[in-house]
């Protein structure tokens, strides 16, 4: 099973009560069907399963008519219901429905990742206002392991904010949470001038706070089909800060880092990762875009899905008083060509340099910079993998 973000699914915002009325459409918006009228919003989710990937799955955290929560399932197709599903008897945690990968989770924790058959979690014990523990589980996700203390703010794969005497610092780690290291700040500014920043007094610190909105990106963006690339906002300096702040990208992992804007952005990918687009914070005016007579404040945008991905939807407001706008684009038209294998490289996973990562030393296959290519499928496979002489840290010991 691979859960996702429901991108098909509209919700009603006029429902009391705090709950939202969920809707489903197969055929791009034209019709919409009930799916259910009591629905937490932003805790619903929509997964693929089955061997041929047809049984299109909908998981909700829905009310009761008393004001409880239950964790409810359904297909998308038909949730009706008698056709509807609970998989736990009791009631759950309001706010608490969280569907990922192979995993459903139904109590009050972030998760960083589910990958590998390992569930990374950040979880607020009842002495912590503002930071976070980090535990890892055994392969069931049943016995959990405190991974690193005091985290303050995450939200990212394996990268954490840590509060340090009263300084919150970004720290990065490849082996799950065994070792952590402060980030290496860019040589360079964004006009090129060099950038005089020593570990460990030193080092570039990023926002890694999750997206309210589910249309923005949030302050930090990955994607699978994109291995190694990561957009953050964030800043240079001794500790984590939220003035000057500006928007950096790292396309080997977390292991270097270059500046690509002065001004905090939302970014998206495209075409299976092989292109970026970036929208100022809504708070100002897009005015770039062609087709539009006056400046828009975005509010949000859809990526279309499909086998390449090439289409955002955007949606937003010429003001505050005006009425939403819906504007649809095709990047396909950037794309002169689809690639072909000379246009890619291979690229090692590595850690300052050092290329066993869990265990393995893990090869993938990038489009090489400059070649504007369309991709068009999913490039995150590993093209090899060989595993690396074990030592005793790399077990997981059970009691």
């Amino acid at each position: 099973m691979r859960a996702k973000r429901a991108s098909d699914i509209k919700m009603d915002l006029n429902l009391l009560q705090g709950c939202v009325i969920l809707y489903s459409s197969f055929d791009f918006g034209r019709k919409w069907q009930l799916v259910h009228e009591r629905v937490t919003p932003n805790r619903f989710y929509w997964s693929v399963t089955g061997l041929d990937k047809e049984l299109d799955l909908v998981h909700m955290e829905a009310h009761t008519p008393d004001g409880h929560c239950q964790y409810v399932t359904c297909r998308a197709q038909a949730c009706s219901e008698s056709s509807r599903t609970y998989p736990f008897s009791g009631y759950i945690e309001t706010n608490s429905l969280v569907v990922q990968d192979e995993y459903v989770f139904v109590q009050d924790m972030h998760i960083v990742s589910t990958d590998q058959g390992q569930v990374f979690t950040a979880v607020q014990e009842w002495n912590q206002n503002d930071t976070y523990n980090l535990y890892i589980s055994d392969t069931r996700g049943v016995y959990f392991t405190l991974a690193l203390e005091n985290v303050a703010g995450i939200e990212g794969m394996l990268i954490a904010n840590r509060k340090v005497e009263n300084q919150v610092k970004t720290y990065i780690t490849y082996n799950k949470g065994r070792d952590w290291r402060l980030l290496q700040a860019p040589a360079n500014d964004l006009a090129g001038n060099p950038i005089h920043c020593v570990l460990p007094f030193c080092s570039l610190h990023l926002q890694l706070q999750m997206s309210e909105n589910p249309y923005l990106s949030g302050s930090i963006s990955t994607k699978s089909s994109a291995p190694g690339v990561i957009v953050a906002t964030g800043n240079i300096g001794s500790e984590l800060s939220y003035n000057n702040v500006a928007m950096f990208i790292s396309s080997d992992a977390g292991n270097n880092w270059r500046q690509i804007f002065e001004e905090e952005h939302n970014v998206w990918f495209l075409d299976k990762g092989g292109a970026l687009v970036a929208v100022k914070q809504p708070t100002v005016p897009t005015r770039h875009l062609c087709f539009s007579a006056m400046p828009l404040f975005v509010d949000g945008v859809l990526v279309e899905a499909g086998a390449e991905n090439q289409i955002m939807t955007f949606f937003g407001h010429f003001s505050h008083r005006s009425e939403w706008q819906l504007i649809k684009i095709d990047y396909k038209a950037i794309f002169t060509r689809r690639c072909t294998e000379g246009d890619y490289q291979t690229w090692h996973l590595h850690n300052q340099g050092e290329p066993c990562i869990m265990g393995q030393k893990q090869i993938y296959m990038k489009r090489r910079p400059g070649n504007y290519c369309m991709v068009g499928w999913d490039n995150s496979r590993i093209l090899s993998a060989e595993p690396c002489i074990c030592r005793a840290h790399d077990f997981e010991w059970e009691q």
